[in-house]
Protein backbone atom coordinates (compact mmCIF):
# COMPACT_ATOMS: atom_id res chain seq x y z
CA UNK A 1 0.00 0.00 0.00
CA UNK A 2 1.47 3.25 -0.95
CA UNK A 3 1.89 5.53 1.86
CA UNK A 4 0.79 9.28 2.01
CA UNK A 5 3.34 11.83 3.27
CA UNK A 6 2.06 15.43 4.24
CA UNK A 7 4.42 18.02 3.56
CA UNK A 8 5.06 21.04 5.96
CA UNK A 9 5.30 24.72 4.05
CA UNK A 10 7.88 25.47 6.46
CA UNK A 11 11.72 24.37 5.47
CA UNK A 12 14.01 22.47 7.70
CA UNK A 13 15.41 24.57 10.11
CA UNK A 14 19.42 24.06 10.30
CA UNK A 15 21.66 24.13 13.34
CA UNK A 16 22.89 26.92 12.41
CA UNK A 17 19.57 29.10 11.97
CA UNK A 18 18.95 27.46 14.96
CA UNK A 19 21.53 29.35 16.89
CA UNK A 20 21.43 32.44 15.16
CA UNK A 21 17.63 32.93 15.63
CA UNK A 22 18.60 32.89 19.30
CA UNK A 23 20.91 35.47 19.36
CA UNK A 24 20.56 39.35 19.23
CA UNK A 25 17.63 40.00 20.72
CA UNK A 26 17.20 43.30 22.70
CA UNK A 27 14.81 43.42 26.17
CA UNK A 28 11.68 44.08 26.03
CA UNK A 29 10.06 43.51 28.76
CA UNK A 30 7.10 45.57 30.00
CA UNK A 31 5.85 47.21 33.39
CA UNK A 32 2.45 47.13 33.10
CA UNK A 33 0.14 49.32 35.45
CA UNK A 34 -2.57 47.47 37.79
CA UNK A 35 -5.72 47.14 35.66
CA UNK A 36 -8.92 48.75 36.35
CA UNK A 37 -10.26 45.16 36.35
CA UNK A 38 -7.78 44.03 38.84
CA UNK A 39 -9.47 44.88 42.31
CA UNK A 40 -13.12 43.42 41.02
CA UNK A 41 -11.85 40.28 40.16
CA UNK A 42 -9.91 39.73 43.47
CA UNK A 43 -13.41 40.41 44.82
CA UNK A 44 -15.06 38.20 42.49
CA UNK A 45 -12.36 35.64 43.46
CA UNK A 46 -13.49 35.34 47.08
CA UNK A 47 -16.60 36.10 46.10
CA UNK A 48 -16.84 32.24 45.39
CA UNK A 49 -14.56 31.06 47.47
CA UNK A 50 -16.83 31.80 50.59
CA UNK A 51 -19.63 30.93 48.39
CA UNK A 52 -18.09 27.13 47.55
CA UNK A 53 -15.28 26.56 50.01
CA UNK A 54 -13.69 24.38 47.90
CA UNK A 55 -10.65 24.92 45.43
CA UNK A 56 -11.86 25.18 41.90
CA UNK A 57 -10.36 25.94 38.74
CA UNK A 58 -11.83 27.60 35.76
CA UNK A 59 -10.26 27.65 32.11
CA UNK A 60 -9.64 30.00 29.71
CA UNK A 61 -10.22 27.47 27.06
CA UNK A 62 -8.20 27.18 23.53
CA UNK A 63 -8.54 27.56 19.87
CA UNK A 64 -10.68 25.90 17.89
CA UNK A 65 -9.98 24.67 14.39
CA UNK A 66 -12.08 26.72 11.51
CA UNK A 67 -10.85 25.00 8.47
CA UNK A 68 -7.54 22.94 8.24
CA UNK A 69 -4.93 25.20 9.78
CA UNK A 70 -6.95 28.23 10.63
CA UNK A 71 -8.62 28.52 13.84
CA UNK A 72 -11.27 30.76 14.61
CA UNK A 73 -10.51 34.08 16.76
CA UNK A 74 -9.73 33.17 20.32
CA UNK A 75 -12.78 34.53 22.49
CA UNK A 76 -12.59 33.43 26.39
CA UNK A 77 -14.98 31.94 28.72
CA UNK A 78 -16.88 34.38 30.07
CA UNK A 79 -16.45 32.40 34.04
CA UNK A 80 -12.70 32.37 33.32
CA UNK A 81 -12.76 36.44 32.71
CA UNK A 82 -15.01 37.65 35.41
CA UNK A 83 -12.51 35.55 37.72
CA UNK A 84 -9.33 37.46 36.38
CA UNK A 85 -9.77 40.08 33.61
CA UNK A 86 -7.23 37.91 31.72
CA UNK A 87 -8.64 37.70 27.99
CA UNK A 88 -5.34 34.87 26.79
CA UNK A 89 -5.95 31.30 25.62
CA UNK A 90 -5.57 27.92 27.66
CA UNK A 91 -4.77 29.85 30.68
CA UNK A 92 -6.47 28.56 34.39
CA UNK A 93 -7.55 30.26 37.43
CA UNK A 94 -6.89 28.22 40.87
CA UNK A 95 -9.27 29.45 43.22
CA UNK A 96 -7.85 27.76 47.41
CA UNK A 97 -10.82 27.45 49.54
CA UNK A 98 -9.92 30.31 51.30
CA UNK A 99 -9.68 32.48 48.60
CA UNK A 100 -5.85 32.41 47.84
CA UNK A 101 -5.46 32.80 43.95
CA UNK A 102 -2.93 31.48 41.08
CA UNK A 103 -3.31 32.38 37.36
CA UNK A 104 -1.70 29.20 35.68
CA UNK A 105 -0.82 30.90 31.79
CA UNK A 106 1.17 29.76 28.56
CA UNK A 107 3.80 33.03 28.70
CA UNK A 108 5.67 34.47 26.41
CA UNK A 109 7.60 32.39 23.76
CA UNK A 110 11.45 32.19 25.21
CA UNK A 111 14.11 32.97 22.85
CA UNK A 112 16.43 29.95 23.87
CA UNK A 113 13.71 27.71 22.14
CA UNK A 114 12.63 27.46 18.67
CA UNK A 115 8.67 28.17 19.65
CA UNK A 116 9.23 31.98 19.34
CA UNK A 117 9.36 31.98 15.19
CA UNK A 118 8.16 28.08 14.01
CA UNK A 119 4.74 27.78 16.21
CA UNK A 120 2.29 29.17 13.64
CA UNK A 121 -0.52 29.12 17.05
CA UNK A 122 1.46 30.41 19.51
CA UNK A 123 4.92 31.71 18.31
CA UNK A 124 5.23 35.24 19.25
CA UNK A 125 6.84 35.98 15.51
CA UNK A 126 3.63 34.08 14.21
CA UNK A 127 0.56 35.29 16.55
CA UNK A 128 2.56 38.31 18.20
CA UNK A 129 3.74 38.72 21.72
CA UNK A 130 1.91 37.08 24.62
CA UNK A 131 2.71 38.57 28.03
CA UNK A 132 5.29 37.34 30.32
CA UNK A 133 4.10 35.77 34.21
CA UNK A 134 5.49 39.25 35.43
CA UNK A 135 3.60 41.64 33.48
CA UNK A 136 0.50 39.50 33.60
CA UNK A 137 0.52 39.14 37.58
CA UNK A 138 1.62 42.73 38.00
CA UNK A 139 -1.15 44.01 35.80
CA UNK A 140 -4.21 42.25 36.93
CA UNK A 141 -2.47 41.56 40.99
CA UNK A 142 -2.35 38.29 40.80
CA UNK A 143 -0.10 35.68 41.71
CA UNK A 144 0.86 33.80 37.96
CA UNK A 145 2.89 30.24 37.17
CA UNK A 146 3.50 28.46 34.42
CA UNK A 147 0.84 26.74 32.69
CA UNK A 148 2.83 23.46 32.35
CA UNK A 149 2.66 23.34 36.73
CA UNK A 150 -0.95 23.04 36.76
CA UNK A 151 -2.09 20.14 38.05
CA UNK A 152 -5.92 18.61 38.84
CA UNK A 153 -8.55 18.87 36.33
CA UNK A 154 -10.98 21.91 35.76
CA UNK A 155 -13.67 21.94 37.50
CA UNK A 156 -17.23 21.22 35.66
CA UNK A 157 -20.80 20.59 38.08
CA UNK A 158 -23.89 22.03 38.77
CA UNK A 159 -23.26 23.54 41.69
CA UNK A 160 -20.21 25.18 40.67
CA UNK A 161 -21.81 26.30 37.29
CA UNK A 162 -24.74 27.91 39.47
CA UNK A 163 -23.27 29.28 41.72
CA UNK A 164 -21.12 31.13 39.17
CA UNK A 165 -24.06 32.13 37.25
CA UNK A 166 -26.10 33.07 40.24
CA UNK A 167 -23.12 35.70 41.24
CA UNK A 168 -22.68 36.79 38.08
CA UNK A 169 -26.58 38.09 38.30
CA UNK A 170 -25.90 41.54 40.43
CA UNK A 171 -23.47 43.57 38.33
CA UNK A 172 -20.76 45.63 40.22
CA UNK A 173 -20.13 49.38 39.22
CA UNK A 174 -16.81 48.23 36.76
CA UNK A 175 -19.27 45.73 34.66
CA UNK A 176 -22.43 48.75 34.42
CA UNK A 177 -19.57 50.61 33.22
CA UNK A 178 -18.68 48.14 30.50
CA UNK A 179 -21.84 47.36 29.39
CA UNK A 180 -23.27 51.28 29.19
CA UNK A 181 -19.56 51.68 26.90
CA UNK A 182 -20.70 48.46 25.46
CA UNK A 183 -24.33 50.16 24.37
CA UNK A 184 -23.17 53.85 23.22
CA UNK A 185 -20.78 51.77 20.46
CA UNK A 186 -23.71 50.24 19.65
CA UNK A 187 -25.68 53.31 19.30
CA UNK A 188 -22.97 54.38 16.84
CA UNK A 189 -23.23 51.22 14.89
CA UNK A 190 -26.64 51.67 14.43
CA UNK A 191 -26.36 55.49 13.48
CA UNK A 192 -23.69 53.81 10.54
CA UNK A 193 -26.40 51.42 9.06
CA UNK A 194 -29.02 54.47 8.98
CA UNK A 195 -26.46 56.25 6.72
CA UNK A 196 -25.56 53.12 4.70
CA UNK A 197 -29.19 52.04 3.90
CA UNK A 198 -29.80 54.89 1.09
CA UNK A 199 -27.04 52.55 -0.75
CA UNK A 200 -29.58 49.58 -0.88
CA UNK A 201 -26.54 46.89 -1.11
CA UNK A 202 -28.29 44.41 0.54
CA UNK A 203 -28.82 43.05 4.16
CA UNK A 204 -25.17 41.67 4.10
CA UNK A 205 -23.64 45.01 3.11
CA UNK A 206 -25.46 46.73 6.73
CA UNK A 207 -23.87 43.38 8.40
CA UNK A 208 -20.51 44.83 7.90
CA UNK A 209 -21.27 48.28 8.07
CA UNK A 210 -22.06 47.46 11.68
CA UNK A 211 -18.85 45.13 12.14
CA UNK A 212 -16.94 47.62 11.18
CA UNK A 213 -18.09 49.43 13.93
CA UNK A 214 -17.58 46.74 16.13
CA UNK A 215 -14.49 45.88 15.30
CA UNK A 216 -13.07 49.79 15.27
CA UNK A 217 -14.25 50.49 18.91
CA UNK A 218 -14.86 47.39 20.72
CA UNK A 219 -13.41 43.76 20.28
CA UNK A 220 -16.74 42.24 18.01
CA UNK A 221 -19.88 41.68 17.41
CA UNK A 222 -21.07 39.96 20.61
CA UNK A 223 -23.61 37.78 18.66
CA UNK A 224 -24.40 36.92 15.06
CA UNK A 225 -25.93 40.08 13.73
CA UNK A 226 -29.64 39.65 12.60
CA UNK A 227 -30.33 42.06 9.44
CA UNK A 228 -33.76 41.07 8.18
CA UNK A 229 -35.38 43.38 5.93
CA UNK A 230 -38.80 42.05 4.32
CA UNK A 231 -40.02 38.74 5.09
CA UNK A 232 -37.01 37.56 6.69
CA UNK A 233 -37.71 39.71 10.02
CA UNK A 234 -39.93 36.81 10.67
CA UNK A 235 -37.51 34.62 11.14
CA UNK A 236 -36.59 35.46 14.88
CA UNK A 237 -32.76 34.40 14.37
CA UNK A 238 -32.50 35.20 10.72
CA UNK A 239 -28.34 35.50 10.40
CA UNK A 240 -28.19 34.68 6.66
CA UNK A 241 -28.25 38.27 6.22
CA UNK A 242 -28.58 38.20 1.85
CA UNK A 243 -32.08 39.57 0.84
CA UNK A 244 -32.13 42.88 -0.56
CA UNK A 245 -33.56 45.85 0.66
CA UNK A 246 -36.58 47.27 -0.84
CA UNK A 247 -38.73 50.70 -0.92
CA UNK A 248 -41.94 49.86 1.27
CA UNK A 249 -40.14 46.86 3.31
CA UNK A 250 -39.27 47.09 6.95
CA UNK A 251 -35.99 46.26 8.59
CA UNK A 252 -35.15 44.74 11.85
CA UNK A 253 -31.73 45.35 12.76
CA UNK A 254 -31.01 43.30 16.21
CA UNK A 255 -27.20 43.95 16.81
CA UNK A 256 -24.66 44.47 19.69
CA UNK A 257 -20.94 45.22 20.20
CA UNK A 258 -18.95 43.27 22.34
CA UNK A 259 -16.63 45.69 23.73
CA UNK A 260 -12.95 45.34 24.39
CA UNK A 261 -13.26 44.03 28.12
CA UNK A 262 -16.03 41.25 26.59
CA UNK A 263 -19.35 42.83 27.85
CA UNK A 264 -22.40 42.76 25.20
CA UNK A 265 -25.03 44.99 24.05
CA UNK A 266 -28.05 43.59 22.53
CA UNK A 267 -29.85 46.23 21.13
CA UNK A 268 -33.00 45.96 18.50
CA UNK A 269 -34.96 48.55 15.96
CA UNK A 270 -37.34 48.13 13.45
CA UNK A 271 -36.55 50.51 10.56
CA UNK A 272 -38.36 51.91 7.43
CA UNK A 273 -36.29 51.31 4.76
CA UNK A 274 -37.66 54.43 2.59
CA UNK A 275 -37.13 56.44 5.94
CA UNK A 276 -41.11 56.37 6.54
CA UNK A 277 -43.85 54.27 7.96
CA UNK A 278 -47.19 53.14 5.98
CA UNK A 279 -49.80 53.75 8.37
CA UNK A 280 -50.36 49.65 9.33
CA UNK A 281 -46.99 49.69 9.79
CA UNK A 282 -47.15 52.16 12.26
CA UNK A 283 -49.87 50.83 13.82
CA UNK A 284 -47.49 47.71 14.39
CA UNK A 285 -44.62 49.31 15.46
CA UNK A 286 -46.81 51.52 18.23
CA UNK A 287 -48.43 48.21 19.22
CA UNK A 288 -44.93 46.64 19.88
CA UNK A 289 -43.60 49.83 21.27
CA UNK A 290 -47.07 49.76 23.84
CA UNK A 291 -45.95 46.15 24.69
CA UNK A 292 -42.28 47.46 25.50
CA UNK A 293 -43.80 50.27 27.84
CA UNK A 294 -45.79 48.24 29.73
CA UNK A 295 -42.85 45.68 30.18
CA UNK A 296 -40.56 48.66 31.49
CA UNK A 297 -43.28 50.07 33.51
CA UNK A 298 -42.83 46.35 35.87
CA UNK A 299 -39.19 46.95 36.38
CA UNK A 300 -37.82 47.92 39.87
CA UNK A 301 -35.85 45.68 42.78
CA UNK A 302 -38.37 43.18 44.36
CA UNK A 303 -40.82 42.31 41.43
CA UNK A 304 -41.03 39.12 40.21
CA UNK A 305 -38.49 38.07 37.31
CA UNK A 306 -41.29 37.39 34.69
CA UNK A 307 -43.72 40.15 35.32
CA UNK A 308 -42.15 42.30 32.68
CA UNK A 309 -43.10 39.36 29.88
CA UNK A 310 -46.60 39.19 31.00
CA UNK A 311 -47.04 42.74 30.75
CA UNK A 312 -45.57 42.79 27.60
CA UNK A 313 -47.70 39.85 26.39
CA UNK A 314 -51.25 41.01 27.64
CA UNK A 315 -50.61 44.24 25.77
CA UNK A 316 -49.58 42.15 22.71
CA UNK A 317 -52.54 39.62 22.87
CA UNK A 318 -55.19 42.30 23.48
CA UNK A 319 -53.61 44.08 20.30
CA UNK A 320 -54.14 40.43 18.06
CA UNK A 321 -57.43 40.76 19.25
CA UNK A 322 -58.16 44.11 17.98
CA UNK A 323 -56.67 42.70 14.60
CA UNK A 324 -58.85 40.14 14.41
CA UNK A 325 -56.66 37.09 13.85
CA UNK A 326 -57.31 35.91 17.85
CA UNK A 327 -59.16 32.35 17.37
CA UNK A 328 -60.67 33.00 20.79
CA UNK A 329 -61.34 35.97 23.26
CA UNK A 330 -58.17 37.61 24.22
CA UNK A 331 -58.60 36.02 28.03
CA UNK A 332 -59.05 33.12 26.61
CA UNK A 333 -56.19 33.42 24.48
CA UNK A 334 -53.85 34.02 27.58
CA UNK A 335 -54.57 31.52 29.27
CA UNK A 336 -54.40 29.01 26.40
CA UNK A 337 -51.22 30.59 24.96
CA UNK A 338 -52.73 30.21 21.85
CA UNK A 339 -51.48 34.18 21.10
CA UNK A 340 -48.19 32.67 21.26
CA UNK A 341 -48.54 31.69 17.51
CA UNK A 342 -47.52 35.50 16.53
CA UNK A 343 -45.34 36.11 19.61
CA UNK A 344 -43.20 33.02 20.01
CA UNK A 345 -40.46 33.83 22.46
CA UNK A 346 -39.71 34.93 26.07
CA UNK A 347 -39.45 38.98 26.50
CA UNK A 348 -35.55 39.56 27.37
CA UNK A 349 -32.82 37.73 29.19
CA UNK A 350 -30.31 38.77 31.51
CA UNK A 351 -27.20 40.53 29.83
CA UNK A 352 -23.11 40.73 30.72
CA UNK A 353 -20.20 38.91 29.16
CA UNK A 354 -22.64 36.61 27.35
CA UNK A 355 -25.52 37.78 25.54
CA UNK A 356 -27.81 35.16 27.13
CA UNK A 357 -25.86 36.14 30.74
CA UNK A 358 -26.05 33.87 33.76
CA UNK A 359 -27.51 31.34 31.96
CA UNK A 360 -26.89 28.20 34.40
CA UNK A 361 -28.58 29.91 37.26
CA UNK A 362 -31.17 27.98 39.36
CA UNK A 363 -34.57 29.19 37.66
CA UNK A 364 -35.20 30.12 41.72
CA UNK A 365 -32.26 32.59 41.63
CA UNK A 366 -33.22 33.92 38.19
CA UNK A 367 -36.44 32.89 35.70
CA UNK A 368 -38.68 32.53 38.74
CA UNK A 369 -36.67 34.89 41.30
CA UNK A 370 -37.40 38.47 41.67
CA UNK A 371 -35.32 41.27 40.10
CA UNK A 372 -32.85 43.27 42.29
CA UNK A 373 -30.52 46.41 42.03
CA UNK A 374 -27.88 46.26 39.17
CA UNK A 375 -29.58 43.39 37.32
CA UNK A 376 -28.89 44.55 33.85
CA UNK A 377 -31.34 42.38 31.14
CA UNK A 378 -33.08 43.16 27.91
CA UNK A 379 -36.88 44.00 27.48
CA UNK A 380 -37.62 43.33 23.93
CA UNK A 381 -41.33 41.60 23.33
CA UNK A 382 -41.89 40.98 19.38
CA UNK A 383 -44.54 40.32 17.15
CA UNK A 384 -44.14 38.24 13.85
CA UNK A 385 -46.51 37.55 11.05
CA UNK A 386 -45.07 34.64 9.08
CA UNK A 387 -45.27 35.09 5.10
CA UNK A 388 -47.53 31.70 4.33
CA UNK A 389 -49.66 32.01 7.47
CA UNK A 390 -52.96 31.75 6.44
CA UNK A 391 -55.20 32.68 9.63
CA UNK A 392 -54.46 36.02 8.87
CA UNK A 393 -55.24 38.90 6.49
CA UNK A 394 -52.70 38.94 3.71
CA UNK A 395 -51.45 42.82 4.32
CA UNK A 396 -49.92 41.38 7.82
CA UNK A 397 -48.12 38.47 6.27
CA UNK A 398 -44.67 38.52 6.29
CA UNK A 399 -43.67 41.25 8.78
CA UNK A 400 -41.68 41.27 11.79
CA UNK A 401 -41.39 43.65 14.44
CA UNK A 402 -39.35 44.04 17.86
CA UNK A 403 -37.58 46.32 19.87
CA UNK A 404 -35.24 45.94 21.98
CA UNK A 405 -33.93 48.24 25.00
CA UNK A 406 -31.03 46.77 27.45
CA UNK A 407 -31.85 47.78 30.96
CA UNK A 408 -29.89 48.38 34.57
CA UNK A 409 -32.35 47.74 37.64
CA UNK A 410 -32.00 51.18 39.92
CA UNK A 411 -32.88 51.56 43.47
CA UNK A 412 -36.04 53.08 42.58
CA UNK A 413 -36.96 51.27 38.86
CA UNK A 414 -34.73 51.08 36.09
CA UNK A 415 -32.62 53.12 33.52
CA UNK A 416 -32.54 52.45 30.10
CA UNK A 417 -28.79 51.94 28.76
CA UNK A 418 -29.91 52.10 24.93
CA UNK A 419 -31.94 55.54 24.90
CA UNK A 420 -29.61 57.00 22.54
CA UNK A 421 -31.86 55.73 19.90
CA UNK A 422 -35.19 56.25 19.17
CA UNK A 423 -38.51 54.32 20.64
CA UNK A 424 -41.69 55.89 19.16
CA UNK A 425 -42.22 55.82 15.16
CA UNK A 426 -42.50 59.45 15.18
CA UNK A 427 -38.28 59.55 16.63
CA UNK A 428 -37.34 56.44 14.21
CA UNK A 429 -38.50 58.82 11.10
CA UNK A 430 -36.76 61.93 12.56
CA UNK A 431 -33.68 60.27 13.72
CA UNK A 432 -33.64 58.54 9.94
CA UNK A 433 -34.03 61.77 7.98
CA UNK A 434 -31.57 63.55 10.02
CA UNK A 435 -28.81 60.89 9.91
Amino acid sequence: MTKFRTGSHDFPVTDQLSAFMRTGWLDSTLEPALDDVAPWAARRRARVASALGRRIAVAAGTFKQRANDQDYRFRADSNYVWLTGDQSSDGVVVIEADGESTLYLRPRSPRDTGEFYQDRRYGELWAGRRATLGETSARLGIATRHLDAFEGEVTSDDEFEAVLSELRLVKDEWEIAQLEDAVAITTRGFEDVVRAMPQRLGERHLEGVFWQRARLEGNDVGYHSIVASGAHAATLHWIDNDGPLRDGDLLLLDAGVENRNLYTADVTRVLPISGRFTPLQRDLYELCRAANDAALETLKPGRPYRDFHRAAMTVLANGLGDLGVLPCPVEEALQTGVYRRWTLCGSGHMLGLDLHDCGKARASEYLDGTLAENHVLTVEPGIYFQPDDGLIPPELRGMGFRIEEDILITSSGYRILSDGLPRTAADVEAWMSKL
